[in-house]
C-alpha cells in the first residue's frame, strides 16, 4: 500500500487518549471483529513499550487518533465499510512498526483480546496481515 493512498492520519494524533481508545475499542470490540481488535491492541501495547522510536510511536498515536476520531473518511456507523478505513490504517502502521513488536506486546493484546472473543472468533487474528480474513 502506498503512503499517499492513506488519509492523512496523522492530523488526528491530537485526539487520541489512552481513555477515549479503551472506550471506543470496548464499543466497537463485537462489531469489529478479533482481527480489528487484536491489531489495535497491539499498536496500543506497543505504545507503552520502550523498544519502540519516537517516530514509531508518533505514527501509531496517528492511526489510534484515526481509530477514535468520528470525522474519519467512512464513519464507523456504515456498516461494514465504515470500520475497514481505519483497519487500513491500523495495518499500515502495525507492517510499518512489526519488526519492534516485542512478543510480550503481542501476547498481552492476545490475552486481552480472550476477554471479548471465543476461540472460534480468535482464529481470525491469527494472521493479522492476511487478505482473507479481514
Amino acid at each position: 500500500m502506498e503512503n499517499n493512498s492513506l488519509p492523512d492520519f496523522m492530523k488526528y494524533k491530537d485526539g487520541y487518549t489512552s481513555e477515549k481508545f479503551v472506550d471506543k475499542i470496548s464499543r466497537v470490540a463485537k462489531r469489529a471483529g478479533a482481527k480489528f481488535v487484536y491489531v489495535s491492541l497491539i499498536l496500543y501495547y506497543t505504545l507503552q513499550s520502550d523498544n519502540v522510536s519516537l517516530k514509531d510511536k508518533a505514527i501509531i498515536i496517528g492511526a489510534l487518533g484515526y481509530l477514535i476520531s468520528p470525522l474519519d473518511i467512512i464513519p464507523d456507523a456504515i456498516p461494514i465499510a465504515g470500520l475497514g478505513d481505519d483497519l487500513a490504517v491500523l495495518l499500515y502502521v502495525l507492517k510499518k512498526v512489526w519488526g519492534d513488536v516485542p512478543e510480550s506486546v503481542r501476547e498481552k493484546a492476545h490475552a486481552k483480546l480472550s476477554k471479548w472473543f471465543d476461540n472460534d472468533e480468535m482464529r481470525e487474528a491469527d494472521d493479522v496481515f492476511s487478505e482473507n480474513n479481514a
